[in-house]
């Protein structure tokens, strides 16, 4: 016993050290490489602070892109998704619910043209971004409520378009609070 017991507890010490000390460090280093230096990127708008580039908002209004939808009602602190399954019919009548409401506030697109992520809520209940067909369907209604031209807007869209990471690491992205941002400097 005598001979496991002594490198069971060696291993177990260095593990701590390295995994609960020297890893976090080099990680928070690391952290101190990127935009916001480990603190979260923040987005700012006339000189004021309006939320963090990682964590999704709730945009409803017209004027906006809206977000995906968010099973935590976008509580940073109570990020979570839902247990519910394609299969609950809870779940099924709020997506339901969504697309109905999508329809009615973006007329001209139809159902088909609806991306999942739009209705449905994601794993995370915060995600911050969308694809570029789920912001380009919107396009139309925001060129319209802002005044502006579709051109204009799509501009916009495809400027704030994200591609993946070296042209092969993840999708095409739009973060819709940096998107809004743009839109209200637009005025």
């Amino acid at each position: 016993m005598k001979t496991y017991l002594l490198p069971s507890f060696k291993i177990t010490i260095i593990l701590i050290v390295v995994l609960a000390g020297l890893y976090p460090l080099v990680v928070a280093g690391i952290g101190k490489f990127t935009s916001g230096h480990g603190d979260g990127e923040t987005v700012q708008f006339k000189g004021r602070t309006v939320g963090y580039a990682n964590i999704g908002q709730k945009f409803t209004k017209d004027e906006y892109f809206w977000s995906r939808p968010s099973a935590a009602d976008y509580k940073a602190d109570a990020g979570a998704g839902s247990n519910k399954g394609p299969s609950n019919a809870d779940y099924l009548k709020d997506v339901e619910k969504r697309i109905q409401d999508f329809l009615k506030r973006n007329p001209g697109v139809t159902r088909a043209q609806i991306p999942a992520e739009l209705v449905t809520s994601s794993g995370s209940g915060l995600d911050p971004d969308l694809s570029p067909a789920g912001a380009q369907v919107q396009v139309a209604r925001i060129a319209k409520v802002r005044g502006l031209s579709a051109d204009v807007v799509t501009k916009l869209v495809d400027e704030h378009t994200e591609k993946p990471l070296l042209g092969v690491f993840g999708p095409a992205k739009v973060n819709v609070l940096k998107l809004n941002v743009a839109l209200d400097e637009l005025k």
